[in-house]
């Protein structure tokens, strides 16, 4: 990859710059410039999209990214140690890189994007699920992207693509597959980062869906489901009591069985029970 971008490697360039991961960033870098192609390759062909990168660190997927073929790429980067080298890829690739030196929480990035719009990110691991819960549930839908590939802890990579009757199933898992396709396209051991972290880490494919998989208003269900999880071991009578009270008439009529527990019942399972709910 150094050879095809002309850029120095980059262990070179976090040496160059200073660039040891901050840990209260939740930083963790990925220096092999094969696995940042791989990572890019998994979100598709890129060549006719906008690309938004969050928390690019010293550039690895980035550079993967435009290597790769992308249209443009944003990266927006928290850590402004990280411009200069972020600045160094720009110019290797003119007019191919915006790169903005803002907090991903609080940056409207569809301002300096055009559609159509993939997200592939290394995520900062104290902000991934954050970002992933707002990208699945916003105002209307679909959303500004067509597909999101991101890499978190395996734990959570396997929450969102968990199924019914586990200890990794939950709300996670119903608000990823109502409106998405998703699944783990790669795993990868701890020795891949700098520095290393405990855990291995997975990178997660969800491609959106035009309509959610079930007819349900999303307030309602985001209600319903947060109730039934927020007392998983519960039967479901006892832990949706507060959000209806005729609420065992509701479960009968989306065909649940009141003594169910949250992690037994399905998103469609929820999705009739959020209709019943709204239905009064």
């Amino acid at each position: 990859m150094a050879a095809i971008d002309g850029l120095p490697p980059l262990r070179a360039v976090i040496a160059t710059h200073g660039l040891s991961a901050k840990k209260s960033l939740g930083q963790n870098f990925l220096l092999d410039l094969n696995l940042t192609a791989k990572i890019a390759r998994q979100a598709g062909d890129l060549s006719q999209c906008d690309v938004l990168e969050i928390g690019p660190g010293p550039g690895g997927l980035t550079r993967g990214l435009l290597a790769e073929g992308a249209r443009r790429v944003l990266a927006v980067e928290k850590d402004a140690r990280c411009m200069a080298a972020l600045a160094e890829i720009a110019a290797a690739y003119p007019g191919r890189l915006e790169v903005v030196n803002a907090d991903a929480l609080t940056l409207d990035a569809t301002a300096h994007l055009t559609p159509p719009i993939r997200v592939v990110a290394n995520l900062p691991y104290n902000i991934g699920t954050e970002l992933l819960v707002r990208w699945l549930t916003p105002p209307a839908w679909p959303p500004f992207w067509e597909s999101l590939t991101l890499m978190f802890q395996k734990e959570v990579a396997e929450r969102i693509v968990a199924q019914p009757g586990g200890k990794a199933y939950g709300r996670l898992a119903i608000l990823a597959q109502w409106r998405t396709e998703a699944k783990i396209v790669m795993t990868l051991p701890p020795e891949a980062f700098t520095p290393p972290p405990k855990i291995h880490s997975a990178v997660v494919h969800l491609a959106r869906r035009e309509a959610p998989l079930y007819p349900a208003d999303p307030a309602v269900l985001s209600r319903v489901v947060a109730a039934a999880f927020n007392q998983r071991r519960k039967m479901l009578r006892a832990s949706l009591k507060g959000v209806a009270p005729d609420i065992e008439a509701k479960l009968h009529a989306a065909g649940l069985a009141p003594t169910m527990r949250a992690e037994e019942v399905s998103v469609e399972g929820f999705c009739a029970l959020a209709r019943a709910v709204a239905a009064g």
